[in-house]
């Protein structure tokens, strides 16, 4: 289990970013990255043994965030008045804020692909398998998506040209 405890250390801070900006809200953030290592512990021997427990953790998070999605579905998103970058110190502070805030107005599947593609750095055939969807289907929700924030955030577009 000390094997899975430092894996898990270090790739805390990863997941709880990727689900921070899959649900805008810092404490079911924190219950899905929680439940997502619980899963991973539970599967460790197999998971260590193929070599690959980062792809397996991230497909947990991002099924148990869509099922999260599902569930919510009824009822609108409220997002949560806690910023976790309020806390860190530097010039790019206000640019993740703005950031979060327009992924908030994507569709969850959406968000989810921008996520796995841009911040995960995944390809779009891992982010297809992590999604459980073709390659093609993560390239035009990637496409959408970026089109979607041209239209809804256009400050977020001013913001990064800037930089």
């Amino acid at each position: 289990m000390d094997e899975f405890e430092a894996w898990a250390r270090g790739r805390t801070a990863s997941l709880s970013r990727a689900a921070y900006l899959l649900t805008g809200d810092l404490q079911r953030a924190e219950d899905l990255v929680q439940e997502t290592l619980i899963r991973v512990a539970g599967h460790w021997r197999r998971i260590s043994r193929s070599g690959e427990p980062d792809a397996y953790a991230r497909t947990v998070l991002h099924r148990l965030a869509v099922d999260s999605w599902r569930r919510q579905r009824a009822r609108p998103t409220e997002v949560s008045a806690e910023h976790p970058e309020l806390g860190v110190a530097g010039p790019d502070v206000e640019r993740r804020l703005l950031v979060r805030e327009a992924l908030l107005r994507l569709t969850p599947r959406q968000r989810a692909v921008l996520v796995l593609r841009y911040l995960d750095d995944l390809t779009e055939v891992q982010t297809a398998a992590v999604l459980g969807c073709s390659p093609n289907t993560v390239k035009s929700q990637a496409r959408q998506a970026l089109a979607r924030l041209r239209d809804l955030a256009p400050d977020l577009l001013a913001e990064l040209e800037v930089r």
